[in-house]
């Protein structure tokens, strides 16, 4: 897939510094409960989907019912199953897959050194997740509210929370539709990018999903899944960005 000259810049860039460790791909998806443009419900669907992306790492949005006690879209017998992951236990009950909709998955084999739920503001019940790898960034997957003024405050408190870990991915469904305003929280400590036009599946003409990294990460090549399956699965595609560390102390 041919990089835009907006990742393409970004890509020369981190190539300006050596990489500590191999790149982690880290994919986001809003798979709007398993339910495609067709209208079905259709769980193997999205997980063919999922595994086509080729991550370690995996945030979703919208990986659970909305009503009652929120079970998810995603069968966990089904991805046990049927992919290389394994979710993150971030649900606080039995039959739900993630927090406020907001589910992780992880390749076996990639370890993880912690994991945590981050209450948000804002006038919708939101909330975001992050997971720590063992040997890489602190990734926080995020699903933004609806009004511009929510987003802002969720913003603040996600960027005050990431100054906490050594190097941080926020990646998912920022649901902002111009292309600078509404970040203001991150300028000056986070890196944004958008690895290109996410919603709507059908004829995309927004870059709702997109990735921001804290300054001692590198984007080394990004893009968005827009495949016939991707196309039919949900109402938004997949995006997903390879990440990783740079060595500064060689090149500063």
């Amino acid at each position: 897939m041919p990089l835009s000259l907006k990742v393409l810049s970004t890509y020369m860039r981190a190539m300006s510094h050596p990489i500590k460790n191999r790149p982690y791909r880290i994919a986001s998806y809003n798979i709007r409960k398993a339910r495609g443009l067709d209208g079905r419900r259709d769980p193997g669907r999205v997980i063919d989907v999922i595994n086509g992306l080729g991550a370690d790492v995996i945030t979703l949005q919208e990986a659970d019912r909305r009503m009652g006690d929120r079970p998810t879209a995603l069968p966990r017998e089904l991805i046990a199953r049927a992919t290389d992951f394994d979710p993150v236990p971030l649900a606080t009950n039995e039959v739900s897959l993630g927090w406020h909709g907001n589910a992780v998955l992880v390749r076996r084999g990639v370890k993880l050194s912690g994991f945590a739920r981050i209450p948000l503001p804002g006038v919708e019940p939101r909330g975001a997740v992050a997971v720590t790898l063992a040997d890489g960034p602190t990734v926080i997957g995020v699903h933004l509210g609806l009004l511009r003024r929510s987003r802002r405050q969720q913003l603040d408190v996600l960027r005050k929370r990431a100054e906490a870990a050594e190097n941080a991915v926020m990646i998912g469904d920022m649901n902002e539709w111009a292309e600078n305003r509404g970040f203001e929280p991150l300028c000056g400590h986070f890196a944004l990018h958008s690895p290109g036009r996410s919603f709507h599946a059908a004829r995309p003409i927004a870059s709702l999903d997109r990735v921001a990294l804290s300054h001692d990460l590198k984007l080394t090549d990004a893009g968005v899944d827009e495949g016939r399956l991707a196309r039919r699965a949900s109402d938004h595609l997949p995006i997903w960005a390879d990440v990783g560390v740079a060595d500064t102390a060689q090149n500063p």
